[in-house]
């Protein structure tokens, strides 16, 4: 085993603390790489600089900024198709959010919010059959996201906190979208119609949002209102699982603000 003296290890973390590579500095010095990276890491951690010694600060627990556009947006994705999930043996929980495969502009969007939202944290694809999920960790997601619990989410109470509802409030448009981009779809409709004497097909294009829970549907209803979108329930067998959007003025304000996935 070789012995470094103290003064070879104070000129190392002289040169690193300026600047240098690690493999620089070891070639400079005849010192093993990983010796190098170990002097670099202990210095660090010393003063407080190791990357992973502290957990990411969180916007609601210690009050740093939000990305409150992006945070109302996931806030969407995750009321549709995300939840929190902490496996055995993992000290970290995750958010995940499950996207088609074809929807790539849909999976770029979501891990472009929870990058915004969780700039510190690592966000992650992880590829399914017919599928990505797209996954941040945090140990703040409980606090970020209080509607998580156990069971479906339409087997339980599902309501914004106040400071949500602000969020929600400020930025109705971004809660919709990704709430359409998790539940919802832009679909093209036709009818037929006799004019003068002959039948003649029309198509118009529609919205729909489709969620089980009465909780989370009021919520994407109530948005609607306030950003003057009509909107009608439509029943499947006797459950109004479905919000339709067919209004012509109406479909011309989600193409607007919203637009199909992608």
């Amino acid at each position: 085993m070789n012995f470094h003296s103290t003064e070879v290890r104070q000129k190392a973390l002289t040169l690193l603390r300026g600047g240098a590579r690690n493999a620089d500095v070891a070639r400079q010095l005849k010192v093993p790489v990983g010796t190098i990276g170990y002097w670099w890491h202990m210095d660090r951690s010393k003063r407080g600089e190791c990357p992973g010694k502290h957990e990411p600060k969180c916007p609601h627990c210690d009050g740093v900024a939000l990305d409150e556009p992006a945070y109302a947006y996931l806030l969407g994705l995750y009321l549709g198709d995300g939840h929190i999930i902490q496996y055995s043996g993992h000290r970290v929980p995750s958010l995940m959010i499950t996207c088609t495969e074809s929807w790539v502009g849909l999976m770029d969007l979501c891990e472009q919010a929870m990058r915004a939202v969780f700039p510190d944290n690592s966000v992650c694809r992880v590829r399914r059959t017919g599928c990505s999920n797209v996954k941040v960790y945090s140990n703040h997601l409980w606090c970020m996201f209080p509607q998580h619990g156990p069971g479906r989410k339409h087997e339980r109470t599902i309501a914004l906190e106040s400071w949500q509802q602000d969020i929600v409030d400020s930025y109705p448009w971004e809660f919709i979208r990704g709430l359409i981009h998790s539940d919802g779809c832009r679909v093209t409709n036709w009818t037929t119609r006799i004019v003068a004497g002959e039948r003649k097909r029309y198509e118009y294009p529609r919205y729909f949002f489709t969620n089980k829970s009465d909780d989370i549907r009021r919520l994407f209803t109530e948005t609607l209102d306030k950003v003057g979108v009509g909107w009608t329930s439509l029943a499947r067998g006797s459950d109004p699982f479905n919000i339709s959007i067919a209004r012509k003025a109406s479909v011309a304000l989600m193409d607007v603000y919203v637009g199909p996935k992608h």
